[in-house]
């Protein structure tokens, strides 16, 4: 009732009805997963600089399927964003338009439920940037991978202390660490991190 009534009140809000799809009925067991790589950590007043997804299918993550951009921005990434992702200024001067990037990245996730680590804050990073240029925020569902996997490590009571970094998951799921540290690479993986917790 309350999910309804949110997305009711985000679809008022909605400004370029180019994007109404992002309201359909979403496609049967497809999700995306996405990631950010940005300046820094404050959503408020940091900005994305790459964005990667790829589409989820059942069981299949379809690599093939995917989404990256490079996007321009006034800011200067902090030497400790550096430190995480590598990204340099210079690595993205000639990156998207903003408004560019981020429609793009909406019509590649359509209505589809999204998937992440730490999802809370790509949704934020991305939401500043479709309020500004569609005047609402994202209505899709979200499902947070390492939420998931708490649930299946833990009994009933969540009194298990369960470790939540994301190379301790990847590692106790015995999946690949892809060593290229990136959006789109961090998407990939998340995704195999959300498949196998689909399965088990």
């Amino acid at each position: 009732m309350f999910e309804r009534l949110k997305r009711a009140y985000l679809r008022r809000g909605l400004k370029d009805e180019r994007f109404a799809f992002l309201w359909d009925t979403p496609p049967e067991d497809e999700y995306v997963a996405f990631d950010c790589e940005t300046t820094g950590l404050n959503p408020k007043k940091d900005e994305i600089i790459t964005i990667g997804a790829v589409l989820i299918k059942g069981d299949k993550i379809l690599a093939s399927k995917k989404f990256e951009a490079t996007l321009k921005t006034k800011l200067e990434i902090t030497k400790e964003s550096i430190r995480i992702h590598h990204i340099r200024n210079c690595d993205i001067e000639d990156g998207m338009e903003p408004k560019e990037a981020i429609e793009s990245f909406l019509r590649f996730i359509g209505p589809r439920k999204l998937v992440g680590y730490y999802l809370e804050f790509d949704v934020a990073m991305i939401n500043k940037y479709a309020k500004e240029f569609i005047g609402t925020t994202l209505p899709n569902p979200q499902t947070e991978v390492s939420a998931l996997y708490f649930d299946k490590k833990n009994d009933v009571f969540g009194s298990k202390n369960v470790d939540l970094r994301f190379e301790s998951i990847m590692k106790e799921l015995d999946l690949p660490i892809f060593g290229q540290h990136s959006a789109y690479y961090d998407a990939l993986m998340t995704s195999l991190i959300f498949v196998k917790l689909k399965k088990s």
